[in-house]
């Protein structure tokens, strides 16, 4: 299914509205030392801050820090070892005309980053960590609730559905459901079927099809398939690095169902993808007022 636009819904970021009629580049920062495709990379704050100058020029409107890999069998960091990665990094970012996400389940390290300059809390736990729910609620921040199952460690043995869309889209009510008793707002909620978390390759590609249908929450859609090991078997290309075509190609039709957001590391390439696909829906607006 192709959708003729995205829904027009907006999210605020401290005062700055941003337009999700329009997609948007969400890049991706890892300050991480194991991260699956760029871990060790960007550690250093001069060559985060460069990365993240570079992704801004390309076309990333926003930018995501994360401190803690969640790749599968990724070990756990600690609040601290966040804090130390993640906090310097946002307040050398802080001052360029860009939105911080911040990639944490972490309740301190997110309270730590907004007082930084941070504006989104991007938590693949969907606010299930002690006080998440409270602290979500109390920052009144756009939040994103991904669908994973378990933890990194344990998600691969949780990859059974009975049907992975339907499934998929139960469980993600059930979060928001949570996060609005606690007190966090209707329109600070973004939704994200978490491709690659908890699904095996077919769990994927079928959520990847139906992804159109999750506009029957009512949220605005994440999706971040970016260099993920399904691409690479589905492209045959076992290098992360390798994986931009298949990886661009997948956002661009998620962008197509109806996403908003996509969060990607390859800015540049994408960015272009959807200059063609914006020019393209331009055309058909004209031909078909």
């Amino acid at each position: 299914m192709q959708l003729k636009s995205l829904p027009k819904k907006q999210i605020i970021c401290n005062g700055r509205v941003i337009d999700l009629s329009i997609p948007q580049v969400m890049g991706i920062l890892n300050v991480t030392p194991d991260s699956f495709s760029d871990g060790g990379e960007y550690t250093q704050i001069d060559l985060a801050v460069r990365k993240a100058q570079e992704m801004i020029s390309q076309g990333a409107t926003i930018i995501d820090i994360g401190g803690e890999s969640t790749r599968p069998g990724a070990s756990y960091v600690g609040v601290q070892g966040e804090l130390a990665r993640v906090i310097p990094i946002v307040k050398a970012l802080a001052k360029y005309d860009v939105i911080l996400s911040i990639d944490t389940s972490e309740p301190e390290v997110i309270k730590q980053a907004v007082e930084a300059g941070a504006h989104i809390w991007n938590d693949v736990r969907a606010l299930s960590r002690p006080f998440a729910l409270e602290t979500a609620a109390a920052l009144n921040i756009p939040i994103i609730l991904m669908h994973m199952r378990g933890e990194p460690t344990t998600m691969n043995q949780l990859a059974q559905y009975g049907d992975v869309v339907n499934d998929v889209m139960d469980e993600l009510k059930l979060r928001i459901k949570d996060a609005k008793d606690t007190g966090v707002r209707d329109e600070n909620i973004i939704i994200d079927p978490g491709f690659g978390f908890a699904k095996d390759v077919n769990h994927n590609i079928t959520l990847l099809d139906n992804l159109y249908r999750l506009h029957e929450l009512g949220y605005p859609i994440l999706a971040g398939l970016s260099r993920k090991r399904f691409v690479g078997t589905v492209t045959e290309c076992q290098n992360a690095s390798e994986r931009v075509i298949g990886s661009v190609s997948g956002h661009l039709f998620s962008i197509q169902q109806g996403a908003s957001i996509v969060r990607v590391h390859d800015v540049k390439e994408t960015s272009q993808a959807i200059k063609m696909w914006n020019k393209l829906q331009d055309a058909a607006t004209c031909r078909n007022p």
